[in-house]
């Protein structure tokens, strides 16, 4: 099978939306999440976790990063239609505005 990283888009970041959660709109939350993994299975190679406190590096230095990216998960499936259909129902889409983009992780050549 091959990996996929997922990437979890939201307008909000995902430090704020945590902060902004009472204790049990974030249990529900986490039901949802863990319903999609068990859903997901053996193709959830790493359920992965939220990012925050980002940081963009360039040949100029480095700065806040800007990315709405609050958060990954690695999946393992035969094919990216594979992959992108365990995302049917995810509980992310239910956010305003929220998205998800899947890669497919490349071998690296001569590895």
């Amino acid at each position: 099978m091959t990996k996929f990283v997922v990437l979890y888009h939201a307008p909000q970041s995902a430090q704020a939306a945590m902060d902004n959660n009472d204790p049990a709109a974030a249990a529900e939350g986490m039901k949802l999440w863990t319903d999609w993994a068990a859903r997901a299975g053996e193709h959830l190679a790493d359920m992965g976790a939220p990012l925050g406190n980002g940081q963009e590096i360039t040949t100029m230095g480095d700065n806040e990063a800007k990315s709405t990216v609050g958060g990954y998960s690695i999946l393992e499936a035969d094919s990216l239609n594979d992959a992108v259909s365990l995302m049917n129902g995810h509980p992310h889409l239910m956010l305003p505005g929220a998205s998800i983009e899947v890669f497919e992780a490349l071998a690296i050549p001569g590895m």
